[in-house]
């Protein structure tokens, strides 16, 4: 017997596969008890990406498993909706689309976020999934006004502190931690002017804990350097960036692998300073790790472990000879593609710089980065896939001034 929504639309009625809601056997779980798992994606997930849809399927419960679909960030739910609880289905689960979002014609969001039977059919599935779009109609949703949970978010909690896996893409991802990006500025204005709350970050729901900043299209978009001044303003210490069509899954014990197409950016903060007497953003001592496909972390011993192909670049045979520079640090996948030279490189350090529109405002306005290898910087390579992990490399940050013009023709 499905369960009826008569205010919201037809289409929206929860007919993939819902079952009545299940009797609550943790409705006392202290916040502390077990959590479940995460998979958070980075944007532009494909549909074809079967280790990514596979593993949000498994930790669910399996084959015929109930995933709640999150349309609510998307610009148009009903469709976004639709499209991924079919590609669930397609992997094998019984998802259903749960009708929360803004822009569904017909609905009363905060009478929705707050329907009883809505949150009993959520707290029942195995796992979430949220979609693209925008952040802010997320927590919009399932907040109240007064920033507390509504009856579907606790729903949520529930779930996953029952052991399901809470998973999401682009906006979904950003979610994950307790600060997200809101606004979502392009890198170089973030670090030329600072970040503001409730502009540039604004609260998550924070299903990752209060440790890890995440943030998501980090290598094509460049995204790691607006991490930096979110996380010195908001105190975290770890930051996982990831990219397009990959994946971080979040383990009960929360180990991190990675899965999928590309990889993803740690920045660890723990050893980092900045200098307090400038005015310009500026970080001293930062670490800075790739984890390609296949690659886990493990945040508790601080350890890395390459995925089972890779073998320890030997530095007394590197493959890269004479200076290393990126003449534009913010492009795309150019922060790892220099990395990924660094570590099998004759040289102990390399240089990227980025900088606007020499036209633009605050055109003499500028960034070094610096990445240096350490005692503890490792690199690891895969001749089968021709892939690098990159781990522990130091990464140093100061403004500069651009002499203008940049150039000019001859």
């Amino acid at each position: 017997m499905a369960i009826r929504f008569p205010t919201l639309p037809l289409a929206f009625v929860l007919s993939l596969g819902l079952a009545p809601a299940a009797a609550r056997a943790d409705a006392q779980a202290p916040a502390g008890s077990a959590k479940g798992s995460l998979v958070i994606a980075g944007g532009a997930l494909r549909a074809d990406n079967a280790p990514v849809w596979k593993k949000i399927v498994e930790l669910a419960g399996g084959r015929g498993a109930r995933i709640a679909v999150f349309p609510t960030a998307a610009g148009n739910p009903e469709r976004s909706g639709r499209l991924t609880a079919e590609i669930l289905a397609s992997y094998g689960a019984r998802p259903f689309v749960v009708p929360l979002a803004a822009r569904l014609a017909g609905t009363d969001v905060r009478r929705a976020a707050d329907d009883p039977q809505l949150a009993a059919s959520v707290r029942s599935a195995g796992g979430a999934f949220f979609t693209g779009g925008d952040q802010g109609r997320i927590t919009a949703a399932l907040r109240h006004a007064d920033g507390g949970a509504s009856a579907v978010l606790d729903a949520l909690w529930d779930l996953y502190r029952r052991g399901g896996v809470i998973a999401g893409t682009s906006a979904g991802a950003a979610i994950m931690s307790k600060t997200m990006f809101y606004e979502g500025r392009a890198p170089l204005p973030t670090l030329r002017d600072g970040i503001t709350d409730g502009r540039d970050i604004a609260p998550g729901l924070g299903f990752i804990g209060d440790e890890v900043f995440v943030d998501q299209h980090l290598l094509i978009r460049g995204r790691f350097a607006r991490m930096l001044p979110a996380m010195l303003a908001k105190h975290y210490k770890l930051g996982l960036g990831i990219d397009e069509n990959t994946a971080a899954v979040v383990a009960p014990d929360r180990s991190i692998a990675v899965i999928g197409y590309k990889g993803a950016l740690l920045l660890d903060l723990g050893q980092a300073s900045v200098d307090a007497a400038r005015t310009d953003f500026n970080v001293t001592g930062a670490r800075i790790s790739y984890l390609d496909s296949g690659d886990r972390y493990d945040p508790a011993s601080g350890r890395f472990t390459p995925g089972p192909d890779k073998e320890k670049v030997d530095p007394a045979d590197p493959s890269y000879r004479g200076p290393l520079f990126a003449a534009d640090i913010l492009g795309n996948t150019a922060v790892v593609d220099l990395l990924m030279k660094l570590c099998d490189s004759d040289q102990a350090r390399a240089t990227g710089i980025a900088f606007g529109d020499p036209a633009g405002a605050a055109a003499d306005r500028g960034f070094e980065f610096t990445f240096t290898r350490t005692p503890e910087s490792e690199g690891w390579t895969s001749n089968r896939a021709d892939t690098y992990s990159v781990y522990r490399v130091r990464m140093d940050v100061r403004p500069v001034k651009l002499a203008l013009p940049l150039y000019r023709a001859e």
